[in-house]
């Protein structure tokens, strides 16, 4: 048997420290916690930063620090710094040695990195998943950044080094949990999807924000506890999380293969725990990892009005799409032909699903935000600033009296600086699992 502390979904999310010292006291052979992902979009890949504070990441990871000095197990973060990036990698080694040396411990690092030359996958044979952007071997060259999303493989490799933290770039969730199960023996298909269960952390309980999770895992199937005050596990918050970020309930594609969890089996053992038996693991006939890539799409010029008439708030789509109708006339008339984009969003409305939200419910107020993209910052202003006195003054008809609405700020335009865009939803083979990766232990 082998068991896994995991302290929450994601480092810099917060865990329960009550549940952790619990899960401590369990004697885990493994701490493994996640640090990021793409659920926030390109920017954080793009610039190579993490979306967490410094000083919040410090004071979590101290604490996991701490934990795996008492628990005398390894401690394991993937998508260390949200991203995954070697800058982000780096970024926690040097956390991690602040609070060493502030802690007076001592403990041996091992870093795996993921980052990928742009110009040698624009030129890498890959494989575009469902869904992926139609890119170009220049749009890929353009990345600023690229990783490779590494597998249970990889950690394996990391472990077996005898580090005491290993701290690596961009991983798949479920990597970091399956490892040491896996290198142990334990029966992969259990392991895999109790990996998956246990991913975030006690989102599959019934109190989701209490973060701490223990997961058993052994020679026939997981067992799945969380640690924190009033969270239980039922059948049903355990097989829903296969639901989570993922587009089939019963097959999760990881590097080397997939899990398949239609005989799955899950039954409550008390009033906490939930056992779950009947998961199978597939073997892949190649490895393939998983790439991820961003790159800067333009630059951005933010403003936002605020609108409470009835009569506006009622027809605000109508408005908006007067509004671009004569700006982008405007535009052309005085800056010339411009590569940009405009969008107006309706909060209030349909700002989250756009088109896609067929029932929007009334507000008595709605906020409009622009958005306008251009190729450089200067001209993104420049158009931004033509859209300023449509979206504080103008009416619906030319019968209406001029209206004035509200902006929250002055300027109401704000430069938001580079946007960027995925460029990268493909798979790559390797002949070796470790052939896109980057091993070390440090002194």
């Amino acid at each position: 048997m082998t068991r896994i502390l995991i302290p929450s979904g994601a480092l810099g999310l917060g865990y329960d420290q009550t549940a952790l010292d619990r899960g401590v006291a369990a004697r885990p052979d493994l701490i493994a916690i996640d640090g990021g992902s793409t659920d926030s979009g390109p920017s954080y890949l793009g610039r190579g930063l993490s979306k967490y504070t410094r000083a919040g990441t410090k004071a979590e990871w101290a604490g996991l620090i701490r934990a795996r000095q008492a628990a005398g197990c390894p401690l394991v973060i993937g998508t260390a710094g949200t991203c995954g990036t070697d800058s982000t990698v780096d970024w926690l080694v040097d956390i991690t040695r602040e609070i060493l040396a502030e802690e007076g411990l001592t403990a041996t690092i091992a870093t795996l990195k993921c980052e990928q030359d742009p110009a040698h996958i624009a030129r890498a044979d890959l494989t575009a998943l469902p869904g992926a952007p139609d890119v170009d071997a220049a749009a890929i060259a353009d990345c600023t950044h690229i990783v490779a999303l590494a597998g249970a493989e990889q950690i394996m490799a990391a472990l077996d080094t005898g580090a005491d933290i290993i701290i690596a770039g961009r991983t798949t969730d479920t990597a970091i949990i399956a490892a040491l199960p896996l290198q142990r023996g334990d029966h992969a298909g259990a392991v895999w999807h109790g990996a998956k269960v246990g991913e975030c952390g006690a989102l599959c309980a019934t109190n989701p924000q209490s973060g701490v999770l223990l997961l058993d895992t052994d020679a026939t199937g997981f067992t799945v506890t969380p640690l924190a005050d009033e969270a239980c596990a039922t059948p049903h918050t355990v097989s829903a999380h296969m639901l989570y970020e993922n587009s089939d309930p019963f097959i999760l594609h990881e590097p080397g293969g997939y899990l398949d969890v239609t005989d799955a089996t899950y039954t409550a053992i008390d009033d906490r725990s939930v056992r779950v038996t009947g998961a199978e693991w597939h073997m892949a006939d190649a490895y393939t990892v998983k790439l991820e890539g961003a790159r800067v799409a333009g630059y951005q010029t933010v403003a936002l009005v605020t609108i409470r008439d009835p009569h506006y708030v009622a027809n605000a789509a109508a408005w908006c799409d007067d509004i671009l109708q004569k700006h982008a006339a405007k535009v052309t008339t005085r800056m010339g032909p411009q590569d940009y984009d405009c969008q107006l969003r309706i909060i209030g409305q349909t700002a989250t699903l756009g088109s896609l939200d067929h029932n929007p419910a009334p507000a008595s107020e709605v906020g409009v935000l622009a958005i306008v993209t251009a190729a450089d910052q200067a001209t993104a202003h420049d158009i931004a600033k033509l859209l300023n006195p449509y979206l504080l003054h103008h009416p619906l008809t030319r019968d209406e009296e001029q209206p004035t609405f509200a902006f929250p700020f002055s300027p109401p335009e704000i430069d938001k600086g580079a946007a960027y865009a995925f460029v990268l939803h493909h798979v790559m083979t390797l002949k070796d699992p470790m052939d896109a990766f980057r091993l070390e232990v440090l002194a």
